[in-house]
């Protein structure tokens, strides 16, 4: 044991290019005086010591010792949970981004398209679109910076900096004869929790509320107040894709619907100080109103508590799909060198007592979110009313609504950028469309469409003729397919992918998505919002329930 630690600080002494592994391995030091098992630490740190060594000394290439080591910290994490994370200090202010919605910048959201970063929504009023900066803008330069080729976190860098800086941003336009150069001066840019809100038929208040970051439980008081002003009588709020954020907000907001000392969440961790009832501690702004919260499996963290709290105690009714299930509280801690991690420390309960931790992370889908969760893992809880909930992971709606999934061209057309890109050849040849509640493309414009598509090397691949594929493979490793053969040969055929008539059937999709496109040309996320909301029909069926107190009543009482 002794060899062992004078080995490692021996090592610090003699190569200095290892000093981050020493700054670990120093660390855990001070852990032998309280963990049990130092002899494991210490033990393993010094095997990772002599790995680096020997491939320092030996590997073909040179090693980069920063990506190395930075490789095994994050795998390191990734085996304990998927929300405990390593934040360098490069990506520090990414990090407070999440938690403040604010940062210094331009405005304007970017993504790689091959080697270009290419504007895909400048913010109305930001500084982006007050400069001319259009979506579809490829960046060709920031000052001096020559971003082909460049990651898109290394754009990003160069388009953030310091409030009242200017950049020059020169930019390749379609229909430009050549690059045209913009000067912007960059803003304390703040992403509002709440980028739409408004007063439906029938004095429906509907909020869009996008996430949780500080001062956001103000941001939708305002918004809550403007609404009642105008008359509103019962409320939308809508949760979907609200990834979470701050747990105090989650309070307060919840406090706006519950009574004063009225439990909404419990932490329970390994260490004590982590083990906390959460309560409400201001009387209800809305004791009495009648809300529908729309979540779906991107609601997760906050979202969970809030929608969690309310159903529980039978205050509103919860409608769409079952949320994502994080229910793992996450606290920061200070390392070298201005780094941060992120750990878990405790699980989040809500007040029927049931977790909205996933259990089981097997059974998880593409996207992280709660998948099908086996019976044997499912407890029974009850509302206060006595209605049956159930944990296993996430918030299950009261009314439950599967969203319906884009088709494979759709999701095609949309990844390989042609709904993108012919919507910033629409906008080139329009100056004006009419309002998002009324714009729709023509079925010359959708013919252009066709053509556009048609003109490019536009290939997808339907899951049934994967399938299909794979049958083939299995029949013929099986000594079956000559069997078969002509039946199959037969089943090919009608399979056979035609991209003209698929994009006929899935016309109105297709069109949708090119319609939403279109309209933030013009009218900026707010435009999106109005769009979506013309063919949202989970929000349809939230304006049912509100407008029809005995079926909203019924809904909330145990039967």
């Amino acid at each position: 044991m002794k060899n062992k630690l004078y080995s490692l600080f021996e090592f610090t002494k003699r190569k200095a290019k290892y000093l981050v592994i020493a700054l670990i391995l120093g660390s855990s030091v001070f852990l032998m005086s309280a963990v049990d098992n130092s002899f494991e630490i210490v033990k393993n740190l010094d095997i990772l010591y002599t790995v680096v060594r020997e491939l320092d000394a030996f590997y073909v290439d040179e090693i980069d010792h920063g990506k190395t080591i930075k490789v095994g910290i994050d795998k390191m994490l990734e085996s304990l949970d998927p929300y405990t994370n390593y934040i360098p200090e490069s990506k520090i202010e990414d990090f407070r981004f999440m938690t403040t919605g604010s940062y210094g910048g331009i405005g304007a959201l970017i993504r790689k398209t091959g080697e270009n970063a290419v504007v895909t929504d400048p913010y109305e009023g930001k500084p982006a679109q007050k400069a001319g900066i259009k979506a579809g803008d490829i960046l060709l330069r920031i000052d001096e910076f020559d971003t082909n080729g460049k990651e898109i976190s290394a754009i990003s860098e160069k388009l953030k900096g310091i409030q009242n800086s200017t950049l020059k941003v020169v930019v390749e336009r379609f229909g430009e004869p050549a690059p045209l150069t913009f000067n912007v001066v960059r803003e304390n840019i703040h992403i509002s929790s709440v980028p739409f809100y408004d007063l439906l038929e029938g004095n429906i208040a509907y909020i869009q509320f996008n996430n949780f970051t500080q001062n956001c439980a103000q941001e939708l008081k305002s918004s809550i107040d403007s609404l009642v002003g105008r008359g509103a009588t019962s409320m939308i709020l809508d949760l979907r894709g609200n990834p979470g954020g701050l747990l105090n907000e989650a309070i307060t907001i919840s406090n706006f619907f519950l009574p004063k000392g009225q439990l909404i969440v419990s932490t329970k961790g390994k260490m004590k100080q982590w083990n906390r009832d959460y309560t409400t501690t201001d009387e209800p702004i809305l004791p009495k109103m009648p809300v529908v919260v729309l979540v779906n499996r991107g609601s997760a963290s906050a979202s969970e508590i809030v929608a969690g709290a309310l159903q529980d105690l039978d205050r509103g009714v919860v409608l769409g799909s079952r949320t994502f299930g994080k229910g793992l509280v996450q606290a920061t801690r200070p390392l070298s060198y201005k780094a941060q991690m992120k750990l878990t420390t405790a699980k989040y309960y809500i007040p029927s007592g049931r977790c909205i931790q996933a259990l089981d992370y097997s059974h998880r889908n593409e996207d992280g979110s709660v998948g099908t969760v086996p019976d044997s893992l499912i407890s029974e809880f009850t509302t206060k009313n006595g209605r049956k909930v159930y944990d296993g992971g996430g918030i299950k709606p009261d009314i439950d609504i599967e969203t319906n999934l884009l088709s494979r061209i759709t999701a095609g057309l949309y990844v390989d950028n042609y709904i993108f890109d012919f919507a910033t050849q629409y906008a080139h040849k329009t100056n004006l469309i009419e309002s998002p509640q009324q714009f729709s493309i023509s079925d010359n414009d959708y013919t252009d469409f066709i053509e556009f598509v048609n003109k490019g090397n536009f290939k997808y691949e339907m899951e049934s003729n994967n399938k299909l594929s794979q049958l083939i493979k299995t029949l013929k490793s099986e000594k079956y397919y000559e069997i078969v053969e002509d039946e199959v040969k037969e089943l090919e055929q009608k399979m056979k992918q035609d991209l003209q008539k698929d994009l006929m059937v899935f016309k109105d999709e297709i069109s949708r998505l090119i319609n939403e496109e279109v309209i933030s040309r013009y009218y900026y996320q707010r435009g999106r919002a109005i769009f979506y909301m013309r063919h949202d029909a989970e929000l349809d069926s939230a304006k049912v329930i509100l407008n029809n107190m005995d079926r909203y009543n019924s809904i909330l009482q145990l039967n």
